[in-house]
């Protein structure tokens, strides 16, 4: 099909030289091509090989969205890069397509299998030149790190209030995974309600924690909070969830070892010997 529409941002022109019902071809000069191949009704991946660098391409990607979204009718445009080639990845975050998720294994390149990272922007995102298009573009990209808050709890007679749980043999703290856009003390808070019937009032942070990739797990940081010291008896007022939480009990500091994690027998004896500072940590370790 010949020249039907012609785009340019002032420097850079391209031309629409096929227009299909699956394919739409636009050529840069004698640069190279951006095309946009329908997936499905009102989806397209694009694709492109160009010379003049990452910036000549982004500028020609985000001509040919632009013009995918507003001309021919798509409603969704993907990129999809293998993570290694940093460079078409931020040719696809500059352009306005933002990180949605790895598919392991999902390309197959000379015998090997291949991850393919997806980069996906719909007609009604916010652009990229603008302040909300960019953080959002930014946000989806960053690294994202878990957090997880936990609560120590003590005895006048300085244990520690431990939970058997019914995921594993370690003993635990009292305590979780913060939710998105929840604030890690009111996680901890919600933690205990959930798993023991009742939050005890948080009076400060007693340790924050690095913890290390471990058996699948990404790295995280740990925030352990002082949920006080209290009489023994607080136990029959706290009512282990029967799923999650199993029982709960009194452990003394010097008892820990073989029962609990390898990072807590590490941890839990500083915190409960100097319940009054706050401990710096990496895996347990004071930094």
């Amino acid at each position: 099909m010949g020249v039907t529409a012609e785009l340019t941002d002032g420097d850079l022109t391209l031309q629409l030289t096929q227009n299909g019902e699956d394919l739409a071809v636009f050529t840069v000069g004698a640069l190279g091509t951006v095309e946009v191949r329908r997936t499905t009704a009102g989806v397209g991946v694009v694709v492109w090989a160009l010379e003049g660098g990452p910036e000549l391409a982004q500028r020609a990607v985000r001509l040919a969205s632009a013009y995918a979204f507003g001309e021919l009718g798509f409603d969704r445009l993907q990129i999809e890069v293998d993570p290694e080639l940093h460079s078409s990845a931020r040719v696809a975050i500059r352009s306005g397509f933002r990180r949605e998720g790895v598919l392991r294994g999902a390309a197959l390149l000379d015998g090997e299998r291949r991850d393919v990272a997806v980069y996906g922007m719909r007609s009604d995102d916010p652009r990229p030149d603008s302040l909300l298009g960019w953080t959002t573009l930014m946000d989806s990209a960053l690294p994202k790190k878990r957090v997880i808050a936990h609560v120590v709890v003590r005895d006048t007679s300085g244990r520690v209030l431990l939970c058997q749980v019914s995921y594993k043999q370690d003993r635990e703290l009292p305590g979780g995974v913060v939710e998105p856009d929840e604030d890690p003390a009111t996680g901890a808070s919600r933690e205990m309600e959930e798993e023991l019937g009742l939050a005890l009032p948080l009076l400060g942070v007693l340790a924050i924690d690095w913890l290390p990739r471990w058996e699948g797990w990404g790295d995280a940081i740990e925030i352990l909070y002082d949920g006080g010291v209290h009489d023994p008896s607080i136990l029959q007022t706290l009512q282990p969830d029967g799923r999650e939480i199993l029982a709960i009990d009194w452990h003394s500091p010097d008892a820990l070892e073989g029962l609990v994690s390898p990072l807590n027998a590490r941890r839990l004896p500083l915190l409960l010997a100097k319940p009054g500072q706050l401990h710096n940590l990496s895996n347990g370790t004071p930094i």
